[in-house]
């Protein structure tokens, strides 16, 4: 049960037998991932707790505040899992998230301009509806003026009188022409008059050349890196500064492969499109960073992230991934680097030692 944050530390403090259950820090690490909701996240609106006392699983309301101004109240699993499938800096605030949509707005009633004392108790609401003139009071209404000849001097048609009961037949050459029905039998001539219709001789008709029959696609063999056009293009300059650094170390052609055929369906394909496709040594690198608005690789994603390297190393490749910023290793080869320099590049080579063999990676150094 979700308990205010008042509360909940009065629980926590008869439970824990101590006047503060959780010393600040205690899951510092825990939160360091989601830079953006350590800058929402206020102490003065949660009773003076900083956020490294509360436990990520906590079912208790805690109050935010995004960086327009909104505040609102959501639990810790709540915010952790906001992100979802959208990159915008609104997708950590509900408010934000709806201007960002477009959502519904309540548009407001227009104001009476009787006085209060002449209105009944039971108007219906007044509404304003736009004119093109308005009239005075005492004023005669506008006549009509006569209708314009058409151009070309004849007339306009004068109005039909109203009918008196009696429906008036409509011309010959207004009526709109039937379509015929399906279930019409043909005349009897049909026959005769189709036979009469001469064919188009076979030298005078134009020679169409039969269309090619498209080759049938081959398929793929589980594991088979390969360069498929709907792979995305590198996301960040850092990504492809560790693409050069890498190709300068080793003899590899790192631009022949974008994407690794799977066993599974991972997010409605079966491909995978790794940042780095090692094909030779069947190593995929990934570059993994918080992105701009601290949305990459953190809470939905970063299940994603296990997902796709169980995914992997189910057809055999090895997934090593460099994970910048706050991001914890998610697997056992994974390096946590500052930024991209040459001893992250050693320190890569190493670990490519470690898992295929140093006599087999030393093959492929330039």
């Amino acid at each position: 049960m979700v308990e205010s944050i008042d509360a909940w530390w009065e629980r926590r403090q008869r439970s824990k037998g101590a006047a503060v259950p959780y010393a600040v820090g205690t899951y510092r690490e825990a939160w360091s991932t989601f830079p953006m909701l350590i800058r929402q996240y206020h102490p003065e609106f949660n009773r003076g707790i900083t956020l490294t006392q509360i436990p990520p699983a906590a079912d208790v309301y805690l109050t935010w505040q995004c960086e327009s101004g909104h505040v609102f109240v959501a639990t810790p699993e709540e915010q952790r899992s906001r992100p979802g499938r959208v990159r915008r800096r609104s997708a950590w605030c509900p408010e934000c998230s709806l201007d960002a949509r477009g959502g519904p707005r309540v548009r407001p009633l227009p104001l009476d301009p009787r006085p209060v004392e002449s209105r009944p108790l039971d108007a219906a609401p007044f509404e304003r509806r736009p004119t093109s003139a308005t009239l005075d009071p005492g004023s005669a209404p506008r006549q009509t003026s006569t209708p314009r000849p058409a151009t070309g001097g004849r007339p306009s048609p004068a109005p039909r009188p109203a009918s008196s009961g009696r429906q008036t037949p409509t011309p010959q050459h207004e009526r709109t022409p039937k379509r015929p029905s399906p279930f019409a039998r043909p005349a009897p001539d049909a026959p005769a008059r189709a036979a009469r219709i001469r064919p188009t001789p076979d030298a005078a008709r134009p020679h169409v050349a039969p269309a090619a029959e498209a080759p049938e696609p081959r398929r793929r063999e589980r594991g088979e890196p390969f360069r498929s056009p709907h792979a995305p293009r590198t996301a960040s300059a850092a990504e492809a500064d560790l693409r050069r650094r890498l190709a300068e170390r080793l003899d590899l052609d790192l631009d022949a492969h974008n994407a690794i055929w799977v066993a599974q369906d991972f997010h409605g394909r079966r491909e995978v499109w790794p940042d780095i496709v090692l094909a030779d040594l069947r190593v995929a690198i990934e570059y993994d960073t918080v992105g701009r608005f601290g949305l990459e690789h953190v809470g939905p994603r970063e299940q994603s992230d296990r997902w796709k390297d169980r995914v992997l190393r189910q057809c055999g490749w090895e997934v090593i991934r460099i994970r910048t910023g706050a991001l914890r290793p998610l697997g056992p080869h994974d390096l946590v680097a500052p930024a991209i320099t040459a001893t992250l590049i050693d320190r890569l080579l190493d670990e490519l030692a470690l898992v295929r063999g140093p006599l087999f990676v030393a093959a492929y150094l330039r």
